[in-house]
């Protein structure tokens, strides 16, 4: 039978050591990343409302959690081939990260406001590849 305190200690750590590669992968391609510090919430009298994320307390190690926005991380770079009049564009993204590349029915729905709301002109899901160290993206498309 297996510890489940183990294991879930082990899945967090993996999670977070994945996480660290993907934003490395990233940064080496030339983006700029940082921590999404934001968070969708569905309220029954609003159809979805960004707000910040909240902070995760755990009174048993005394550790208070940041960064728990969805997605991960937001990434920006600069376009090169932009119009003649325009002195600089940015594309904007959004990236989760999951190690299966699977998302829940609630992640869903969070990527598919954020898209219709114009706060991301795209997300893409980073999950591990068939090989050893390999790191997929996936865009997310609204069904």
């Amino acid at each position: 039978m297996a510890d489940m305190k183990k294991q879930g200690r082990k899945n967090r750590t993996n999670g977070r050591d994945f996480e660290v590669k993907v934003r490395h992968n990233l940064e080496g391609k030339g983006w700029i990343v940082c921590k999404w510090q934001n968070n969708v919430e569905f309220m029954p009298d609003t159809a979805g409302k960004l707000i910040p994320a909240r902070r995760k307390y755990n009174p048993f190690t005394k550790f208070c959690s940041f960064g728990n926005g969805f997605p991960d991380f937001i990434a920006h770079r600069e376009i090169t081939n932009k119009p003649n009049n325009v002195s600089k564009m940015y594309e904007v993204m959004g990236i989760e990260v999951k190690s299966k590349g699977y998302l829940d029915k609630e992640e869903r729905e969070k990527c598919e406001w954020i898209l219709k709301n114009n706060i991301f002109s795209k997300i893409l899901i980073a999950s591990k590849g068939e090989k050893r160290g390999e790191i997929e993206f996936e865009e997310f498309k609204i069904k």
